[in-house]
């Protein structure tokens, strides 16, 4: 194949094709949009993707400060997996006869037959972010290098403006800009979360105390240090326990990994747990009191903090290789430990202070390097928000309330809605993060938005009933027009 791939088009292209008032619209600076999106992650780039499909268009445009799209490139071990299946991509869920999905990426590159064979239901990491750049690569919605400041309600015009500076390829200031639209989508996506005792070390160049999202940018460094401890036992904490171990001298591995869970437990991945992650699940944590959101969400972690259990597998297959002829490998594992404090031990070692949490021992471990596997925290809507505070209404721990349509719920003197994206686990649940209800929620959110029914939804997912209840099967609710979705 000879230049850039182009995605086939749907057998009804054409019902998809943008009006000429919706053409005109968007060439007019004034006009405002129908929908904003402010950050292009996973599932931003759902949304755009499935917006790129509505009939008769959708005057759309998301903003990203990145200069182009990446998704963990801290993390793309070679060999890694993606812990969801292939069919969990950006549209196949909602709409599998959709230009964007991932099998029409692999025909776009000649690889159908090649991905038949390899039997995966499971991609590689590095090919998922592939397929997201080959889509964010086609969109025309999509502005790259555009870093947004501030949102305000615009009350005489019923909009919502949205200041934004314009980067150059360095990342410096090169242009500001306004732009108004009756609806935001906010796709901030998360942060790494450094434990506050860590957080001094990780601040400071001389000693490596890394998250795990920029393992691979340090990776040569932290193979050179004598002693390496991981802190962590999710997922990531084992992939790089795994890749660090295959690179040390067999009996001299001279790796501590250590987590406050009370083991290096396996995700629930059975077929009916995974039905936690169903639409039917999310409706029904989300008719969930407050308060039975807040305590059950802590004590689902294994089914989403958990190891695979085919990395649980090799990690143990590689320890027990280096035990055929005799001897241990050099590798401490252990569970149930908390970092009480830490610091810089001369000027290139870092002191752990480390307390067993059943034992209520003490001890001290000195180590090189320090990778912390600590997970994610939901970013903060506040900073970009903070214009709309007076307006947004919040739950008694002051996180902003989240209607089942994805909205922020906001003062009814407020027209325009705000929907968000991988910001609502307190009101959704832990598949709020999970790549395979991308797509669905990304449907949701445009079947709201329209006011009609672009993607009809499954009326049922899950053979689990989640509560006593007994209801016929949620349909797909009655909607408002596009311009007049208000809050409840």
């Amino acid at each position: 194949m000879t230049g850039t791939p182009q995605p086939a088009p749907t057998p009804h292209a054409e019902e998809h094709q943008p009006t000429q008032a919706t053409q005109a619209a968007r060439m007019d600076p004034h006009h405002p949009h129908d929908l904003v999106g402010i950050g292009i992650g996973p599932f931003n780039l759902s949304l755009a993707a499935l917006a790129d499909g509505v009939p008769g268009g959708l005057d759309a445009a998301f903003y990203e400060q990145r200069p182009t799209f990446c998704w963990h490139p801290g993390q793309l071990i070679e060999g890694t997996t993606l812990q969801v299946p292939f069919l969990a991509d950006l549209v196949t869920l909602a709409d599998p006869t959709s230009p964007w999905s991932f099998l029409n990426y692999l025909r776009s590159r000649d690889r159908l037959y090649p991905f038949y064979f390899a039997e995966r239901f499971h991609t590689h990491r590095a090919e998922y972010d592939a397929y997201c750049r080959w889509v964010s690569g086609h969109l025309p919605t999509l502005h790259f290098g555009h870093q947004v400041d501030a949102v305000r309600w615009n009350a005489e015009r019923d909009v919502f403006e949205v200041d934004y500076t314009q980067l150059d390829q360095t990342g410096e200031a090169e242009a500001l800009g306004r732009t108004h639209t009756r609806h935001l989508v906010l796709g901030v996506g998360t942060e790494p979360y450094i434990p506050d005792p860590l957080r001094p070390l990780a601040e400071q160049p001389a000693v490596p105390v890394i998250h795990s999202a920029d393992y691979l940018h340090h990776r040569e460094r932290l193979l050179a240090a004598e002693h390496i401890t991981v802190i962590g036992s999710g997922q990531s904490g084992a992939e790089i326990f795994l890749d660090l171990l295959r690179t040390r001298p067999t009996g001299a591995e001279k790796i501590h990994w250590l987590t406050r869970t009370e083991a290096f437990a396996p995700m629930e991945y059975s077929k009916l747990g995974l039905e936690h992650f169903t639409p039917d699940y999310t409706r029904y944590f989300h008719a969930l009191p407050e308060h039975v959101r807040s305590d059950l969400v802590p004590r689902q972690w294994q089914l989403h903090k958990g190891i695979d259990t085919d990395t649980i597998a090799a990690i143990h297959d590689e320890l027990y290789r280096r035990t055929l002829h005799g001897g241990w490998p050099d590798a401490v594992l252990t569970p149930g430990v908390r970092v009480r404090t830490a610091g810089r031990l001369a000027t290139t070692k870092v002191e752990l202070h480390l307390e067993h949490i059943q034992q209520g021992t003490r001890d001290r471990l000195t180590t090189d390097a320090v990778i912390l596997a600590t997970g994610y925290r939901e970013r903060p809507l506040d900073r970009i928000l903070a214009g709309l505070d007076p307006y947004m209404r919040r739950d008694s721990h002051d996180r902003p309330r989240i209607d089942a349509h994805y909205r922020l719920v906001l003062d009814p003197s407020v027209t325009g809605s705000i929907y968000v994206q991988n910001a609502e686990t307190h009101t959704h649940g832990v598949g709020a993060p999970d790549l395979g209800l991308a797509a669905w929620r990304s449907a949701t959110i445009l079947n709201h938005l329209t006011g009609k029914e672009p993607y009809p939804l499954p009326r049922r997912t899950a053979f689990t009933t989640f509560g006593l209840e007994r209801h016929e099967a949620p349909g797909i609710p009655s909607q408002t027009p596009l311009h007049t979705p208000r809050n409840r």
